[in-house]
């Protein structure tokens, strides 16, 4: 397993995250299993958010790990705020009341990193600058970042918030590349030139701004993984599975891989309920594909490389 610290904190943390969104659809029995092997692989961090089963993924989550200083203080525990129902709320009360709840659930007196969960328009970025501070203040929370936000998003927010935004939370797989494919089309009159992301990811580098990947093996918005999909992305299956039989590891490793390869340092976070495909998922922390393979792969899912 690879580690890496977080600019601008002390957190040493694992390249792959266990993520939490669907954790209550195991028994407790089976939760503990699932975490236990995470833990196994070397993973020491874990995402989560005030909606993933209504709270009841965070509270099962407490539970299956056995929560207590022993084991709070082995782990990095994320969680994401900001998503209600229909709608989304950087207001300072909900914030507030939030991080008590997850708190709560979690069975901590602290998250490491709260996250803002999408944006709102309606922010009054004074409002979250106050919360920030009371969080941090108390000990509560003791790093802040976001997710799906582009870069002048973050500068708003930065202008008022005293403390370091130091992750960004984006859907990115090796079918799902709008933070790279404006780069590499640069001044071209076809779609991919179309910057969609603010240039997110040059802009992380030169913030020192962690960049963590959800939904990695999913096509669009939840269309399902493409390992599936072979009438769409046959070409890209072949080249995966000849990439797994070169490093002997599963299609899933070599997913995680072309995410792990980009030098920023990119933390997958893996959401799979499967003990086996999340062992397979971490296979992937390591692998040095080459400069070539990286680009075969993405010109593989259907990306022009000029």
């Amino acid at each position: 397993m690879k580690y890496l610290e977080i600019a601008q904190t002390d957190l040493h943390v694992s390249n792959i995250i266990m993520g939490c969104m669907r954790l209550n659809s195991l028994s407790p029995v089976d939760a503990q299993k699932l975490i236990g092997t995470a833990m196994e692989q070397g993973v020491n961090m874990f995402d989560h958010a005030d909606i993933y089963g209504g709270g009841n993924c965070e509270e099962l989550f407490a539970e299956a790990i056995g929560m207590n200083p022993g084991i709070r203080e082995k782990i990095v525990l994320q969680s994401k705020c900001a998503i209600r129902d229909g709608y989304f709320d950087f207001s300072e009360d909900y914030i507030l009341h939030s991080v008590d709840q997850i708190l709560k659930r979690l069975k901590t007196d602290y998250l490491d990193i709260l996250l803002l969960h999408r944006p709102d328009p309606l922010m009054e970025p004074e409002e979250v600058a106050e919360a920030f501070d009371h969080l941090y203040s108390c000990g509560k929370v003791r790093y802040f970042g976001v997710s799906n936000q582009n870069p002048m998003q973050m500068e708003l927010l930065q202008k008022y918030v005293g403390h370091k935004l130091i992750v960004n939370q984006l859907q990115m797989s090796v079918v799902h590349t709008p933070v790279f494919d404006s780069g590499l089309a640069v001044n071209m009159h076809i779609d991919q030139s179309i910057d969609r992301t603010g240039s997110i990811y040059e802009y992380s580098r030169l913030k020192e701004i962690t960049l963590q990947a959800w939904s990695p093996f999913q096509k669009g918005y939840f269309e399902g993984p493409f390992f599936h999909d072979h009438e769409r992305y046959g070409k890209l299956n072949q080249e995966i599975n000849c990439l797994a039989e070169k490093y002997g590891v599963s299609n899933t490793a070599i997913a995680v891989a072309w995410l792990t390869r980009v030098p920023s340092n990119i933390q997958v976070i893996l959401g799979t309920t499967n003990p086996q495909h999340f062992k397979e998922g971490c296979d992937g922390s390591e692998i040095p594909l080459t400069r070539k393979e990286w680009f075969g792969l993405y010109a593989a899912a259907g990306n022009m490389i000029p």
